[in-house]
């Protein structure tokens, strides 16, 4: 992994945060300033306001909201891409629709977010574009070699994920066979503490750390009463052996 920690010079990557929800525009900006490298450039409201800011202000990256009012973020990634600006996209959505997520990868998203997602899954995605930032803007030729390395780095797993201290081998194990009792079938932390016999605190700490390892899919649900978040097996090749206490 040493290979990827290549500094841009002493110049951080500078983001563009474009989301309506104010909370959560201030949250994501915290969460972009505690990347080492990175810093918050400015923030925009709705499309409008981020075509002022890209226009008055330089970045590297833009974190970007699709559902906003007015215009949808898709269209100012397409506006993007027509322009030809020297500007990466991350798109953020509270949706998982297939055709929504094709459509952001074909106008070159370089990834993309389903809300509610933790800070590992952003703070994931902005070092994945660190590396791939540093090789390309740190040479002037790049070989197969460093190709390779980077396009193949996402999609190879670490040997084994580390169980962070609390949470057992053993008990981890009977969440998994519980949880893949299910199939496709999405269930609550509830369900799975019954059937464990297991306190729901205790549970929720499990599935928590399933779904930061991207092993399940959390979607919050609003109905009557308290929001309840259910759950999804989202990688069904990942198994207990592939943690390591």
């Amino acid at each position: 992994m040493s290979y990827f920690l290549l500094k841009w010079g002493e110049k951080m990557i500078r983001v563009f945060v474009v989301e309506d929800d104010p909370m959560v525009a201030s949250l994501n900006q915290m969460y972009i300033n505690q990347v080492p490298g990175f810093e918050c450039a400015g923030t925009a409201s709705n499309v409008v306001e981020a075509r002022m800011l890209i226009e008055q202000k330089e970045a590297e990256l833009v974190l970007l909201d699709v559902y906003m009012p007015g215009e949808s973020g898709l269209e100012l990634l397409k506006e993007i891409r027509g322009a030809e600006k020297k500007l990466d996209v991350i798109l953020i959505t509270a949706a998982s629709e297939n055709d929504q997520i094709q459509q952001a990868l074909r106008f070159g998203a370089i990834d993309y977010l389903i809300k509610p997602f933790e800070f590992d899954r952003l703070k994931g995605a902005l070092i994945r574009y660190q590396q791939h930032f540093a090789v390309f803007n740190q040479k002037q030729q790049v070989n197969q070699q460093e190709i390779d390395l980077l396009f193949s780095q996402s999609n190879q797993p670490d040997q084994q994920i580390q169980i962070p201290k609390g949470l057992t081998r053993n008990t981890l194990e009977l969440v998994i066979d519980i949880i893949k009792s299910k199939g496709e079938k999405a269930f609550a932390t509830d369900e799975i503490a019954g059937e464990a016999d297991i306190s729901r605190v205790s549970i929720r700490k499990y599935l928590k750390f399933l779904t930061a390892v991207h092993y399940l899919e959390e979607t919050l649900i609003y109905g009557v009463g308290r929001p309840v978040y259910q759950y999804q097996i989202k990688n069904k090749n990942m198994s207990a052996a592939d943690f390591d206490l």
